[in-house]
């Protein structure tokens, strides 16, 4: 089978794209823009493989997604490429709603072409999307496939965007269309500006912990690995037409989640001084920033039997480990990126 990954140089679409040529034999074409947040290290150990190849794009370029869908004729295109940082979102909208929307309508309509020129029994276009469209939860309740949207930042506004968009496409045109809405994946290879790999490279280079508010936001956790092993189980033997959320079943406070990189932390490599949550500090909290996401992921489960494999404990571990062993990853990764928005990660030392 042949797979085309929107996005393959991310954070999740690296991951699929390495568990795509690692665990399967399907021929994979991995197309990116490289923005800041992809980075071909990330695929440095699948970049050699003969069922693997990259395509240094835009998704908004029609001619040239045309072109790559002819010539590659892909089975499966599972789209991820994205803007996904809320806090870019509010600073500078534009990107996401060109990327996030204009792109995605780019693709599907490229693929409407393709598929109705190219009858294929095993064509799909998977949609890859995020709890974030759904709003924000009280202290009770969980997000469900019929949950209405309720978008609150741009970046969650350009996603539901995005997913009404391929849920048209399916219901006006019959492409055959899936949409899956995950929670906050983490893991490796995750670039320094989210929570989790933020919080680790600056907690080793003695900088601050900024946590927004009080940081009782909560969210629910999903390992990376876990998120990439239910998008192939959904891209293979998911319903055309539906939606199906992923998430990890395990519900963190900002607090909760800093504080235990922290003690993670001072178990492997205790600090000299002070503790690392010496370091955090409260700032002040975003606008539009939702208080709780949490997913109901039962219908994956019932009807595809996904369960995640990691909890919250093992996967942060695993996710500490790898950041302390590849801390060059990091500073290849982040070379160009704003001293300022990182709390200077620079290694210093």
């Amino acid at each position: 089978m042949k797979i085309i990954v929107t996005g393959g140089a991310g954070f999740i679409g690296s991951a699929l794209v390495r568990y795509l040529i690692n665990e399967t034999d399907h021929e994979v074409l991995n197309i990116d823009k490289l923005t800041y947040a992809g980075n071909l290290v990330s695929l440095d150990s699948v970049s050699d493989s003969p069922r693997y190849e990259f395509v240094h794009a835009d998704i908004c370029d029609a001619k040239v997604i045309t072109e790559t869908l002819e010539r590659f004729a892909p089975d499966k295109i599972m789209h991820l490429a994205a803007e996904s940082h809320v806090d870019r979102s509010v600073d500078g909208p534009g990107d996401f709603i060109q990327t996030n929307i204009v792109g995605t309508f780019t693709l599907l309509q490229a693929a409407l072409a393709y598929w109705q020129k190219n009858p294929n029994d095993q064509f799909l276009f998977h949609h890859v999307s995020s709890d974030e469209v759904y709003g924000e939860l009280g202290e009770t309740g969980y997000f469900t496939e019929t949950t209405p949207y309720d978008p609150n930042s741009p970046y969650s506004a350009s996603k539901a965007s995005s997913d009404h968009l391929a849920r048209a496409w399916h219901a006006t045109y019959g492409l055959p269309v899936v949409i899956t809405n995950c929670s906050n994946n983490y893991g490796s290879h995750q670039f320094p500006e989210k929570v989790i790999p933020l919080m680790i490279v600056n907690a080793l280079h003695n900088k601050a912990l900024p946590v927004y508010g009080k940081g009782n936001a909560v969210r629910d956790w999903l390992h990376v690995n876990d998120h990439v092993r239910a998008l192939y189980l959904v891209a293979t033997a998911g319903k055309t037409g539906e939606t199906y959320n992923i998430g990890g079943n395990c519900e963190k406070t900002a607090l909760e989640v800093i504080t235990a990189i922290c003690e993670t932390l001072q178990k492997l490599v205790p600090a000299q001084n002070e503790p690392y949550t010496s370091l955090i500090t409260f700032v002040t909290d975003r606008p539009g920033h939702d208080f709780r996401y949490a997913i109901d992921a039962s219908k994956i489960e019932n009807e595809l039997g996904w369960k995640p494999e990691e909890t919250f404990e093992t996967g942060l571990e695993k996710t500490v480990r790898w950041y302390l062993e590849n801390q060059e990853w990091c500073d290849t990764v982040s070379a160009d990126y704003s001293q300022e928005r990182l709390g200077t990660i620079k290694s210093d030392s």
